[in-house]
């Protein structure tokens, strides 16, 4: 626990692109190596609101934070109108302070200061540029120096100061991030006390199975803080449902423990029994959940990635969790108690007599749940072609709906929509507009080629005047134009001046050294607009548009930029989920196969999880949910969970076997025998995924929804589908080999009358 306290305090926040599209993919490396590196920026916006921004007062006090700005670490540049006002007042009057006169203010406003700056006469912009690669930390510090500048600025009380953009908005979503995390886990403990106290109380210290598996959670962040498996939007669901799964490992060895104890095996028997029948069932539950689990390993968006190891890594820490603390804390209690009992009797019990005093097994009537159970598994298996007919045709239905299910890919719904940083953020959208663009990035081995230059000016003209989406362009083409009476010079010398004459900060926004050119083709607010689809259409036009109107010789343009990037992430969801449950059914089956060398054994949980992803995908359509890049791994999931229910049925059913049982009693003693546990185990899961629900984060609440709804689909097939499958196969298995036999034998036995009568005689 101490080493696990320590890990966790290297645990991190993500939440950027590069928890979407894989760094490996080559446009990430353009967008992450080339454009950030090289051109990207970030703005902290400071929008002032008021009746009057015009007002001396005001503009003094935005100047006060100015000065206070640039002086911050890590910026590299603020713009505000207070600078260009005392700029052109110093060419106008040799002294660069703020003017007096409004009527002065105003003529300089409307002559000088861009509208970005100052959009109408109530609101007015600064902003405090950073890098986009710079690290997590920097940009929250340099946001709490920009706020701590603005309150020494002493702006008018009677004005608005609101703090946003991007790296505001990504600081703040981290800490709701953070203590929304806690928050759900407190959830799931509170509703985890209760399930256990209402379904468990068949056996004693019901709520052991709790910090047990809590235990194995504290386990798992010291894990992911070693491993630098950052937290993300997705991740942090990782720990509500550990909790669900986790603790069916602890009530299952719990559960088999007070069930040999009951029967009067002595406490070191029932350990040892418990380990030798449980401990293999769960092993090979815990192989094939996390076999489940692998395939989200597959996917091309990271935070899923990071989303599989965390469950890979928690079922681990809390089957062991549960195999060595679990059942020795158990074993404890009940020495504690048997000694107290025998104290109070006035009894003493021999060292060298390991047997408990002997208990009468006691028949007691069934209850409710043992009725129902029962009940359940013996219509199911009674009614085998109707179960199976009715199963099987809603799972095809659900595959087909599952085709039409949309997807959401728009991050700032997948966030609490009455968060302020987000309403802030929406709020200068809509004053300032919005900026998505398409970046062009032009390599070459001259950056001064008038001919380069010249293609660059045709083509942005060309996508601005033929393609709707694109609304307009920037260059270093309109910067050297600017310097050379709108047009472009004819040798690369006159170029070449023109660079050193533009300040860096206007140069290095386009330019990196001789080599690289940054093309900006802006498209409003594609995001809302276009939607991401849009985006990639408008992406693929302007890549064919490349490829007609070509760069000169020697010329690359690659395209790439913020809105481009979030296209791998519709591949990632739509053929990359279904590649995920694909091979996570692969992988089921094949370890399956692998553990007991029997296909019906392999099949059977197979074929009863197969209908839960079916019904799944017809769930989502019929409620009108979204796929995101949480509900995409719904397939591994329902696998990894669902399987396990299946599996340890199954190793139930052919431990009744072996004791001579016939199929159907078999299956009816193992329904009710381990089914108690099953639903418990269940009804812990659908209530730690039910704290999810909670979440103010959408893509973390709507997941679960959709997984309740899942673990209580595969825990009514496990009672519903899985009986009659197994005993139907069963039996004809059975057939088929008593069939063999009786073949094999009619021809032993004829083949002995034939030679050796007098053996048949005898």
């Amino acid at each position: 626990m101490l080493i696990s306290f320590q890990g966790a305090q290297y645990i991190g926040m993500a939440s950027g692109t590069d928890t979407f599209v894989d760094k490996n993919s080559q446009l990430y490396q353009n967008y992450d190596h080339l454009y950030l590196n090289l051109f990207g920026t970030e703005s902290i916006v400071i929008m002032v609101e008021g009746s009057d921004v015009t007002n001396p007062e005001l503009l003094k006090a935005m100047d006060r934070a100015y000065e206070s700005a640039v002086n911050i670490p890590g910026v590299i540049q603020v713009g505000s109108p207070s600078s260009v006002i005392k700029d052109v007042n110093f060419q106008m009057t040799g002294e660069s302070k703020i003017p007096d006169d409004e009527a002065v203010i105003d003529e300089i406003i409307s002559s000088s200061v861009p509208t970005y700056f100052m959009p109408d006469e109530t609101h007015a912009t600064m902003t405090v540029v950073v890098e986009a690669t710079a690290s997590d930390s920097t940009k929250e510090e340099i946001l709490r120096e920009t706020r701590t500048a603005i309150e020494l600025a002493n702006f008018p009380g009677d004005y608005t100061i609101i703090v946003t953009g991007d790296p505001a908005f990504m600081v703040d979503m981290n800490k709701e991030m953070n203590s929304s995390m806690g928050t759900l886990l407190m959830i799931s403990v509170l509703l985890m006390v209760i399930v256990l106290y209402l379904v468990f109380k068949h056996v004693r210290w019901r709520l052991l199975p709790l910090p047990i598996v809590i235990l194995g959670i504290i386990f798992t962040f010291g894990a992911m803080g070693y491993m630098e498996i950052p937290l993300t939007m997705v991740s942090m669901a990782a720990f509500p449902v550990l909790i669900g799964l986790g603790i069916d490992y602890a009530i299952q060895f719990h559960n088999r423990i007070e069930e040999e104890l009951e029967e009067g095996y002595s406490d070191e028997e029932a350990v040892i029994d418990t380990i030798k029948h449980t401990g293999p069932a769960v092993l090979i539950a815990l192989i094939i959940t996390a076999l489940g689990f692998v395939s989200l390993l597959t996917s091309t968006v990271p935070m899923i990635q990071d989303f599989g190891k965390l469950l890979m890594i928690g079922i681990v820490m809390c089957f062991l969790s549960s195999i060595f603390v679990g059942i020795t804390v158990l074993y404890g209690f009940h020495k504690l108690s048997e000694k107290n009992i025998l104290a109070k009797l006035g009894l003493k019990k021999s060292s060298a007599n390991k047997k408990v005093v002997s208990h009468e097994t006691v028949e007691t009537e069934p209850d409710f749940l043992e009725k129902a159970l029962k009940g359940i598994s013996t219509f199911s298996m009674h009614n085998p072609i109707l179960i199976i007919a009715i199963a099987s045709t809603l799972c095809l239905a659900g595959f087909a709906a599952d085709t039409m299910v949309p997807i959401q890919t728009d991050t700032e719904t997948f966030v609490p929509q009455d968060m302020p940083a987000l309403i802030d953020l929406m709020h200068m959208s809509d004053i300032l507009g919005s900026e998505d663009q398409l970046n062009l990035l032009v390599k070459t081995d001259d950056t001064t080629d008038p001919e380069l230059l010249k293609w660059i000016d045709e083509f942005s003209q060309h996508e601005v005047d033929g393609r709707n989406s694109i609304y307009g362009s920037s260059s270093i083409v309109d910067l050297v134009k600017a310097q050379n009476g709108g047009t472009i010079p004819d040798s690369s010398e006159e170029i070449a001046m023109i660079y050193e004459q533009l300040p860096d900060t206007q140069k290095d926004s386009y330019l990196h050294g001789n080599s690289i050119v940054l093309v900006n083709l802006e498209i409003g607010n594609a995001m809302d607009g276009l939607g991401l689809e849009g985006i990639e259409e408008l992406s693929n036009v302007v890549k064919e548009d490349i490829t007609w109107m070509a760069p000169p010789p020697g010329t690359t343009a690659i395209i790439t930029g913020n809105s481009v990037i979030f296209v791998e992430v519709i591949d990632a969801l739509t053929s990359g989920r279904v590649m995920m449950t694909l091979l996570g059914v692969v992988l089921v089956f094949a370890g399956l196969l692998v553990i007991y060398r029997d296909l019906l054994k392999a099949s059977t949980p197979v074929i009863t999880m197969m209908m839960v992803i079916g019904w799944s995908g017809g769930f989502m359509y019929a409620t009108g949910l979204e796929y995101t890049p949480m509900t995409a791994t719904l397939g591994a999931l329902i696998l990894g969970v669902g399987s396990e229910y299946a599996i340890l049925m199954m190793e139930r059913y052919f431990e009744e076997k072996e004791k001579g049982a016939d199929p159907e009693e078999a299956m009816k003693e193992a329904s009710v025998k381990i089914g108690k546990a099953i639903v418990t185990s269940g009804a812990t899961t659908v209530f730690g995924f039910s704290a999810l629900i909670a979440s103010p984060f959408s893509i973390t609440s709507n997941f679960g929804l959709v997984t309740v709804m899942n673990v209580i689909m595969a825990l009514l097939a496990t009672f519903v589908i899985f009986p009659p499958v197994i005993v139907t196969l069963d039996k004809f298995r059975e057939k088929r080999r008593a069939n063999a036999a009786g073949n094999g034998s009619e021809l032993i036995d004829t083949h002995e009358s034939n030679t050796i009568p007098e053996v048949t005689t005898a």
